[in-house]
């Protein structure tokens, strides 16, 4: 465990938490995410500068889910790390550019949504093919110069008699740690956040003081609806998945630096850290939604498949009824 001998804490819901919430979003992020760029492999039609952000946060998804077995293995034997530290740093590393590529990808669909909606005619000269593949190599840039120090913070060490990889550094250099994960905080997580609500909340008032002078067509304000339903997907993404995560670790650090020898304190904030952890990886299965419900032809595959299914039980039903009516004529 990351946590020193003289102040230990509970870890026995690790062993099954932690390794069946990975397993299973390393078997549908590898679905979901495979099957995104499978689909946008093989369409033809131009892609447009949303696909090409989906496409970017299902490679960095990707990257992440590929990571996971070696965590599966390690919660599983009770944080045991047999891989070395080689592997412990990548791993470490590639979770956390996954969790800030996803945040900044996602900020930028809300961007993306929100000029549209709020600035149609600005919209026809920003929104380009190059100005998002820019912002793509940004998004990459910027997440990976952020994440870098990670390479040094995390490696494996002895607690206990027994090799760990640290999640985030050795207990004892938590005072310079502590700094750092704050700047994460802010800057990878808190600024995108607060975007993502202010792009939210214009297009709100926007389209409902649009729709109020009647402005809008029909087919304008079905496709100002969708972009507002886009938008709203990407807020629920940052409430469910990331904000509860990094409120968690902020307060374990918090506790760590300032608190180290209260442990009850720290095995709450611990356990609340470690239960949420879970969560903040599920966005790997939940954004490839984005793509397969956002587009009106995958909702229409999508519908189709379900009243093929629904057709194909009807009867079967009818069946069973006449069946147990014939019986029952018969007694």
């Amino acid at each position: 465990m990351e946590d020193l001998p003289i102040c230990p804490v509970n870890t026995y819901y690790q062993r099954i938490l932690l390794p069946v919430s990975y397993s299973l979003v390393f078997l549908l992020g590898l679905a979901l995410n495979g099957a995104l760029l499978w689909c946008v492999c093989g369409q033809k039609r131009r892609w447009s500068n949303m696909v090409i952000y989906l496409t970017n946060l299902a490679v960095a998804d990707l990257l992440y889910v590929l990571a996971l077995p070696p965590l599966i293995i390690s919660n599983a034997m009770g944080d045991l790390w047999p891989f070395g530290n080689v592997i412990c740093k990548t791993v470490r590393f590639f979770f956390f550019v996954n969790l800030y590529c996803s945040m900044l990808f996602l900020t930028c669909v809300s961007v993306h949504r929100f000029i549209g909606v709020c600035f149609p005619i600005v919209a026809v000269r920003l929104r380009t093919k190059k100005l998002a593949l820019c912002a793509t190599a940004s998004v990459w840039i910027v997440a990976t110069a952020e994440i870098l120090p990670t390479l040094v913070f995390a490696h494996t060490g002895v607690i206990n008699n027994m090799t760990v990889c640290f999640e985030m550094t050795d207990p004892r250099q938590f005072n310079l740690y502590f700094p750092y994960g704050l700047l994460l905080a802010i800057s990878g997580f808190l600024i995108p956040f607060l975007v993502v609500i202010t792009c939210y909340c214009s297009m709100i008032k926007v389209l409902y003081c649009r729709a109020a002078v009647g402005i809008y067509n029909a087919r304008t304000s079905r496709m100002r609806k969708k972009s507002l339903h886009t938008l709203l997907v990407v807020c629920l993404l940052f409430v469910v998945c990331f904000v509860p995560y990094h409120v968690a670790r902020t307060v374990y650090l918090f506790v760590r630096v300032y608190m180290p020898e209260d442990c009850n304190a720290l095995n709450v904030v611990m356990i609340s850290f470690k239960v949420w952890k879970p969560a903040v990886s599920l966005n790997c299965c939940a954004n490839p939604l984005l793509y397969f419900l956002g587009s009106g032809r995958h909702r229409q595959r999508l519908r189709a498949w379900l009243w093929r299914r629904k057709r194909r039980v009807q009867p079967s039903v009818c069946l069973v009824v006449d069946v147990g009516s014939t019986n029952r004529s018969g007694w």
